[in-house]
């Protein structure tokens, strides 16, 4: 199954339990930090399946968000690659991405 149509599931899913409409962004964006939060924990532990799991709930909660807030995901992540597609810069040792400063 394609992603969009995961994606109308779970705001199907979103609107069949009352989030979507009387949700609050607070409290789907203090679920994420949770699910985030569950992510680094089994990151840390190398355990896949949690990895899986987490990073499913993460994208469910951050769908949650956009849905009370009636904005598109999609929209968000194309904002956002339009921000860094041109970005350059170095990778740390640790594996993180450090944007070049203009000067």
């Amino acid at each position: 199954m394609s992603y969009s149509k995961y994606e109308m599931k779970v705001l199907q899913w979103g609107m069949d339990r009352g989030i979507v409409q009387h949700g609050k962004p607070i409290g789907q964006a203090i679920k994420t930090l949770e699910e985030v939060t569950e992510l680094l924990d089994a990151i840390n532990r190398g355990d896949m399946p949690e990895i899986k799991d987490a990073v499913g709930d993460v994208v469910v909660t951050l769908l949650m968000v956009c849905a009370t807030l009636d904005i598109d995901l999609t929209e968000c992540l194309a904002g956002a690659y339009d921000q860094i597609k041109d970005r350059r810069g170095r990778l740390t040792a640790e594996g993180v991405f450090l944007k070049e400063v203009a000067t």
